[in-house]
Order: C-alpha cells, then structure tokens, then sequence
C-alpha cells in the first residue's frame, strides 16, 4: 500500500487588523523546501529554536546565514519575513516576502502565505487599504 503523506501544516490566524502580525512560526519547512545542504538544514534547526525560544535576533542571524548559502531559496527568504515582521521590521519584512514570492516559481502555497504576511505588515504599519490588496493577492492563489 502507498504510504499516505503527512498532513500539511495548519497556516496560521490571520493577524487582526492594525495590530502586530502573529508571532513567526518556526521554520520547520520539509528539508526537500528547505535545502539539501546541510549547512542550511543545520541553520534552519537552529533558528527553528531560536524562534521557539523568542530569540528573534538569533533567529534572524541563522536564517540570513542560510539565505547567503542559498540565495534563490523562497522558503528561508519568507521565514526570515515572518521573524522581521515579529520585530516590527515591516519594511524590511515585506521586501523578503515579496523577494520569497518572486523565487516561489509555482508554489501557490507559499506566494498566498508571503501575500498574508504582506496584508499584516502592511496593516501593523497603518496602510490597510495596502493590506487589504495584499490579502485579495493571497485569496486569488487559493489562501483563505
């Protein structure tokens, strides 16, 4: 029998508008979308604890080590969105997610994610109307 493959990750509780985005999730993306070099995964491991741990600086210091060793790689590009959007780096948190979402090719999943954090940054920010467009972004690639 063909094994089943393991349910996807819940996405999370969209942000309430004109408050901070949701705390970042730990990058704990599948090694095949986070990278076969083990640097990167060992990386990845390592801002996955800092996340958990709510060192956000150390978060983002690993994260933009494996960005320098996988520079085209969506996946670290978005988490890194997620842990500067936490620190209310909201510029800078958007210009990752849509750099994530130019190098995403195909993957939908991704682009309606980095699309959601772009609406939160934007409404954190006070542009809700941006926020707005960002989250009509997220629905037409299938978000919720």
């Amino acid at each position: 029998a063909p094994a089943t493959p393991p349910p996807p990750r819940p996405a999370p509780a969209p942000a309430p508008v004109a408050s901070a985005p949701a705390a970042p999730s730990a990058p704990a993306e599948p090694e095949a979308e986070r990278g076969g070099n083990n640097a990167v995964v060992a990386l990845i491991d390592s801002a996955n604890t800092y996340v958990r741990n709510n060192e956000l600086d150390k978060a983002a210091a690993s994260l933009e080590r494996a960005q320098r060793l996988e520079p085209r790689n969506p996946n670290i590009l978005y988490d890194l969105a997620q842990v500067r959007a936490h620190q209310a780096q909201y510029g800078q948190s958007e210009a990752l997610a849509q750099k994530s979402i130019a190098l995403a090719g195909g993957n939908k999943a991704l682009q309606a994610k980095a699309w959601r954090l772009i609406a939160a940054v934007r409404r954190a920010g006070g542009n809700a109307a941006g926020g707005d467009a960002a989250e009509a972004q997220a629905v037409t690639l299938g978000g919720r």
